[in-house]
């Protein structure tokens, strides 16, 4: 994404940080690979059952264990109440499917995404300085004009009106100068957002924050085993429903997208980490608010390759990384959905869904999370 703004100051690489738009408008995955014939084989979901190993002490400050389980990882259409269609597509789930089963030891993960505070103490002990605030270069960016070489980020940026959801454009834009400090361009600052989740990080700056912080990005495996907080085989991390009671669990997009978030959730845009109620595990957020940066490369295959070895033990994700939107663009997957996740466009704040990133880009909706194994 950064590559594709770079090169013409406000466009957009054809991903834009976890939506997996197609260049058809479509977020369908076409498959890849001879695994992926057996890609639209959905197995039903089976319990989840843990190992029964204490958990190690003592817990590293700020986190919660997540024993080791065997479980039944990705989503099924309709059965698991996932939408059928939305705005990216006939079938957005298709990429997360087969469901399959996987064993994944126990772990440490953050209970809430990294925030604002968290980044700038490790910031401020390392020097570090994050992609979007690095001025691209010549060498870099050979072909791009020398006045497009301006360090920034992607920012949401919505339409004063109704508009077509074909292109992300509408509503996206390349900021000059938008960073983590400034997450929406020149003149906005962290004021006040101390604890909300940190913003424009790319995936070389979440790994920087991990290793600084002894810890490492989750793999996806381990991502959705946390998500799911024990329940296997539901559409939320809290169960079947999306409001149970009329209650908001998340940080999600209300009113007409991608023009008026009505905010009936509580929060317009970002909202501060753990405003909405833990999941089984005690982790929050792991739906909505930010799509958050895994270890493991992005292949739309890979749970067809996983399905064909029986349970998979402690997957790292694929060698490498491949995007039949742009096969010269090697991902990252992201989990867990964003602020602007809407059945209108693409829900993708359903537990078993999977985004999508380069890794060099950041976003107004995307951030991190960590984990420590034993």
């Amino acid at each position: 994404m950064r590559e594709r703004a770079v090169a013409s100051v406000v466009g957009l690489a054809t991903l834009v940080a976890g939506y997996g738009l197609g260049h058809d408008g479509s977020g369908a995955h076409r498959p890849v690979g001879e695994a992926a014939a057996t890609v639209a084989t959905v197995a039903s979901f089976a319990p989840t059952v843990g190992d029964g190993r204490p958990a190690p002490q003592p817990t590293p400050e700020g986190m919660v264990w997540i024993g080791g389980a065997e479980f039944s990882m990705g989503a099924a259409p309709g059965g698991d109440g996932a939408p059928q269609t939305t705005g990216c597509g006939s079938d957005p789930l298709a990429d997360a499917r087969p469901v399959h089963r996987v064993r994944v030891d126990g772990f440490w993960m953050d209970r809430t995404e990294v925030t604002n505070e968290d980044f700038a103490r490790f910031v401020a002990a390392t020097g570090y300085v994050t992609t979007a605030e690095r001025t691209p270069t010549a060498a870099e960016f050979p072909t791009a004009p020398p006045g497009n070489l301006v360090a920034g980020s992607v920012v949401f940026d919505p339409p004063a009106h109704p508009v077509p959801l074909d292109s992300h454009f509408r509503w996206w834009s390349y900021v000059a100068r938008a960073s983590w400090r400034h997450p929406f361009g020149p003149g906005s600052d962290l004021g006040g957002r101390e604890r909300y989740p940190v913003v424009h990080v790319s995936y070389d700056d979440a790994r920087a924050y991990a290793a600084w912080a002894r810890k490492s990005l989750p793999t996806e495996a381990e991502f959705e085993l946390a998500a799911r907080g024990g329940l296997a085989g539901k559409p939320y991390p809290w169960g079947d429903e999306l409001r149970p009671g009329g209650r908001w669990m998340a940080n999600t997009f209300q009113g007409h997208f991608p023009d008026h978030d009505g905010g009936d959730d509580g929060w317009a845009g970002l909202a501060p980490v753990a405003s909405y109620p833990p999941n089984g595990y005690g982790l929050y957020d792991v739906s909505g608010n930010v799509w958050e940066w895994t270890a493991d490369w992005y292949r739309p295959d890979t749970y067809a390759t996983l399905a064909a070895r029986g349970v998979a033990d402690n997957p790292r994700g694929p060698d490498d990384g491949f995007d039949p939107y742009e096969p010269g663009v090697a991902k990252r997957v992201q989990r867990g959905g964003s602020f602007l996740c809407t059945t209108q466009y693409c829900a993708r704040y359903l537990v078993g869904s999977r985004g999508k990133g380069e890794p060099s880009s950041g976003a107004s909706h995307l951030g991190f999370r960590c984990v420590r194994r034993p």
